[in-house]
């Protein structure tokens, strides 16, 4: 099956970022704050360096994007976009809802996407072409009828700009309904992905994004029924502007879409 090999590294490589992250969960570690004021911790750096000396072992031709170590250059024609600890603030939080992203570019398309949760020992895996597992079982999305019915998820509103928060309320709003508060979700990074791709959200809705950020989550969101797109309603590549709406049920992006205006 198209895709084995690259499957087999990416395993090797949630693995070695799972056994540098464990040890470091809700115990002591080193911290520091990056040039765009986010935090970085000992757990990032050490994931992201064993799972980069296993690639440039095993696969020195492939590029290499990632977080904390930038770019890599390659002669390939293909990208692995690394992302240690995606939620690094819930991490030092002790909150386990951060996750390793793992991904593969073709050509700038991602092909293979993993989500591992290091604590819980939750690991989605996407590939093109081929259905979505969590744990080696096949996981759907679940339909949606209507925004109103929806569960919509986002890790924090203060992560969009002034234009980008009025949208997200507009969204907000209708998923709300004539509803208080309606079915909303803040936090959890790149498991709210997951856990759409499992059936149990049906919209995450985000902006500001990097590569290494949304990469992994498209095999993996669109191999268990799902889609993701930018605000424009466009597929991710490696040069999208880092907004992203993934929905559960396809036929809901232009509910979505006209709903944010």
């Amino acid at each position: 099956m198209k895709y084995d090999h690259e499957i087999a590294i990416a395993h090797r490589l949630a693995d070695a970022a799972r056994d540098e992250i464990r040890p470091r969960f809700r115990a002591e570690f080193e911290s520091t704050t990056k040039g765009d004021a986010s935090p970085v911790t000992e757990a990032d750096r050490a994931a992201e360096e064993a799972m980069r000396r296993i690639l440039d072992a095993d696969l020195p031709q492939d590029g290499i994007v990632g977080e904390e170590f930038g770019i890599s250059e390659g002669r390939s024609g293909r990208q692995w976009v690394l992302d240690p600890i995606d939620g690094t603030i819930s991490f030092m939080a002790g909150r386990p809802i951060f996750g390793t992203l793992i991904a593969l570019l073709e050509d700038g398309w991602p092909v293979l996407g993993i989500i591992d949760q290091p604590v819980s020992g939750e690991r989605w895996v996407g590939r093109i072409g081929e259905r979505t597992t969590l744990n080696g079982k096949p996981v759907s999305t679940r339909r949606c009828r209507s925004l109103e019915d929806a569960t919509l998820a986002t890790s924090s509103p203060h992560y969009f700009d002034a234009g980008q928060a009025d949208a997200y309320m507009a969204l907000a709003q209708k998923v709300a309904g004539n509803k208080r508060q309606g079915m909303i979700v803040y936090g959890g990074d790149c498991y709210n992905y997951g856990l759409l791709a499992g059936g149990h959200i049906d919209i995450v809705c985000e902006a500001g994004l990097e590569l290494f950020d949304y990469a992994a989550l498209v095999p993996i969101v669109e191999g268990a029924g799902g889609l993701v797109a930018d605000w424009q309603g466009n597929p991710l590549d490696a040069k999208s502007d880092g907004t992203i709406v993934a929905l559960g049920e396809p036929a809901r992006l232009e509910d979505v879409l006209t709903a944010m205006g």
